[in-house]
């Protein structure tokens, strides 16, 4: 979602100056070892935009999708290790069907069109001329070089049915933005396409998807077909129950009863919980994850969000999440207040790829062109690297700090913040029944936010009985990893 939000934007910014985690000089925070926020699935990324540009380059498959270091602009880049990705089935297709052809939005940016596999309304048989499965060849070399490079959880997402579903014909939303788009006797077709194609990539591409979502911030009204920038559909939450019941019909009858089905995507945490509370019981019991973006930032009630996912006995991601500081210190900002209270098990970045401070690598996807890797990027790598799948996600006991647990290896990972003066944090191990050995090394990584470090690595910081503590310089994101713990 990149669609300008001037309100709301303003007020993220003001919130981040006084909710941001900052700290007084010599800290001291007390992991706990009994609580269980979830086990981790991973860290992630949207294929589109950035995919349908760049899915042939390999060297930007191993940056995203493995942790080894490539060679990019002649500097060596630690590879981010992520192993979610969200493949998003097109919209658009500009062919003409008995008189009809997709309409574009003058203000449509051309990078942001996905190609539709559904070209006309003829057939629904995956195998006729209705249907063309060569389209969308880079987001889909992209998702195959992710799965090789150790890549484990595809969703298959959408930002709007494809146009010819549309009661405007154009993907990019109802001429106004605040009313529904998709025609009411396509609401099963919507499912059939998302089904079909997750059918199809079972198997011919190699890939099953875990999770099939519908939406893409439903009840949001800038979906805006007279002046969208991108593909995008507003849903009324009654049409999402229903379409939320064709997709589980569609995906039972193709032998994917096993696949999930995720909801709603709304932008914020707080139109998540909104969406959720007026779904009606019928849908909810066939969501199996709730997904909401990051947008809100530093606002919303993330902790109620979770109390709903929790009670409902329902996984909860964060599934989308971006904005334009490259420096990283609004991404750590809000990947803190994300573990500490809407406890997701996955968290997912928008566009790897983009300009303005939003990608994790400079570029410009519509004239293909690439620039810098972000200090985003080294921010985002302090926890992608080490806070790895099936991790058990503890209670880090601040605001500024998460901690991960791997019990197969004995491993405490311990990723912290400091937004105030320089000063020495404390991390206190005391509630383990084994915090490490006393006077064993304790590696750590530092990513100074803004300039300064990327991703350096020191080996200064060993146990003192069951503790250890570290000097944190202003604006410090660092992670440690300490061996022979047990809970």
């Amino acid at each position: 979602m990149k669609q300008a939000m001037n309100g709301e934007w303003l007020l993220g910014l003001a919130l981040i100056a006084t909710t941001m985690p900052t700290v007084t000089a010599d800290l001291t925070t007390t992991i706990s070892s009994t609580t269980n926020w979830g086990t981790w699935e991973g860290f992630g990324v949207s294929l589109a935009w950035w995919a349908k540009a760049f899915g042939t380059r390999t060297d930007l498959a191993d940056i995203f999708f493995s942790t080894k270091s490539t060679t990019y602009n002649g500097s060596s880049v630690p590879g981010i290790g992520l192993t979610i990705a969200r493949y998003n089935a097109g919209a658009c297709s500009w062919n003409t069907y008995n008189g009809s052809s997709m309409v574009v939005s003058p203000d449509m940016i051309t990078s942001r069109q996905m190609d539709s596999f559904w070209l006309d309304w003829a057939s629904t048989s995956p195998s006729s001329s209705s249907w063309s499965w060569s389209v969308d060849a880079n987001q889909r070399n992209m998702l195959s070089l992710a799965k090789a490079r150790g890549a484990n959880i595809f969703e298959l997402f959408s930002n709007s049915p494809t146009w010819w579903m549309c009661i405007n014909h154009n993907p990019s939303g109802s001429n106004g933005g605040s009313s529904n788009n998709l025609q009411s006797w396509n609401y099963d077709q919507h499912a059939v396409y998302l089904a079909t194609i997750a059918e199809y990539a079972a198997s011919n591409w190699g890939v099953s998807f875990q999770s099939v979502e519908a939406f893409n911030e439903p009840v949001s009204a800038w979906w805006n077909g007279e002046t969208g920038t991108q593909e995008g559909c507003h849903f009324d939450v009654s049409t999402q129950a229903t379409v939320i019941g064709d997709l589980r019909t569609e995906l039972n009858s193709r032998g994917l009863s096993s696949t999930l089905i995720a909801a709603s995507d709304e932008n914020t945490y707080d139109l998540a919980i909104s969406t959720w509370n007026s779904l009606g019981s019928t849908a909810t019991g066939k969501v199996d994850r709730i997904n909401v973006h990051g947008y809100q930032y530093t606002g919303g009630r993330r902790d109620t969000l979770y109390s709903l996912a929790s009670s409902a006995g329902k996984r909860l991601w964060n599934s989308e999440y971006g904005e334009s500081d490259a420096t990283g210190q609004e991404l750590v900002t809000n990947l803190l207040l994300d573990f500490r209270w809407l406890h997701p098990t996955a968290w997912v970045y928008w566009q790897a790829i983009d300009g303005g401070g939003w990608g994790l690598i400079d570029g410009d996807n519509d004239d293909l062109t690439l620039g810098a890797v972000s200090q985003k990027y080294y921010a985002l790598a302090q926890f992608a690297r080490h806070i790895r799948p099936g991790m058990q996600i503890l209670d880090g006991g601040s605001n500024y700090t998460v901690a991960a647990y791997d019990s197969s290896a004995q491993k405490l990972v311990i990723v912290a913040a400091n937004w105030g003066s320089a000063q020495y944090l404390n991390f206190d191990l005391s509630s383990f029944s084994s915090p490490g050995v006393s006077g064993a090394l304790v590696p750590r990584w530092n990513t100074q936010v803004g300039s300064g470090d990327q991703y350096a690595s020191y080996s200064d910081t060993y146990m003192s009985g069951s503790k250890f503590w570290s000097y944190f310089p202003t604006g410090a994101v660092q992670t440690f990893e300490v061996s022979n713990v047990s809970l």
